[in-house]
């Protein structure tokens, strides 16, 4: 079993960090930045064990059929959603993460 990202979601992560920053959620890019690393290393290491649900089609319409979700709670506040789709390549199982959102911007999409 593998997790992966696409390209975009590098970028989004990579964004966050900034955002997260310069917004004042966290007092210091290094904390903001932990927290963004954090959250990927909770995806890749347990999204295969995770519960998934099918995703709405308002999110397979942008980023492709087959898609599912899952949550990752992080504090009382902020859930984050990863998107992703499972598939086989070489008899080993992928699972491609395609989009990550928190709860203040797609929970209402679900």
């Amino acid at each position: 079993m593998k997790v992966v990202t696409t390209t975009e979601v590098k970028e989004y992560l990579n964004d966050l960090i900034t955002i997260l920053y310069e917004k004042k959620y966290f007092g210091y890019e290094d904390t903001a930045k932990k927290y963004v690393n954090d959250l990927l290393d909770d995806i890749i290491t347990t999204l295969p064990r995770r519960m998934k649900k099918p995703a709405p089609k308002s999110f397979t319409s942008i980023f492709g059929d087959g898609l599912y979700y899952s949550v990752f709670p992080k504090n009382k506040r902020t859930s984050w959603y990863a998107f992703f789709r499972v598939y086989r390549k070489n008899g080993e199982l992928i699972y491609q993460v395609r989009y990550i959102g928190n709860n203040h911007t797609v929970a209402k999409y679900l």
